[in-house]
């Protein structure tokens, strides 16, 4: 039960840092028009991957849009 209740809290904690850090990158792109979207597909995204994920998403923002 306890494992069970920190697994939960560890997936919030990661879901929450992910979104902070997508609309933190969302702040400073902003002037130059890279905003990556803020969605659940790009916060699950990062959440699961992590930070090779966000820059995965900019790579695919710059050199396909």
């Amino acid at each position: 039960m306890i494992n069970l209740l920190k697994f939960i809290l560890k997936i919030i904690k990661r879901i929450i840092i992910s979104s902070f850090l997508l609309y933190g990158y969302n702040i400073l792109v902003q002037p130059i028009g890279l905003t990556i979207p803020i969605n659940i597909l790009t916060i699950l995204a990062i959440s699961i991957l992590g930070v090779p994920a966000l820059l995965s998403l900019i790579f695919i923002l710059i050199f396909i849009y």
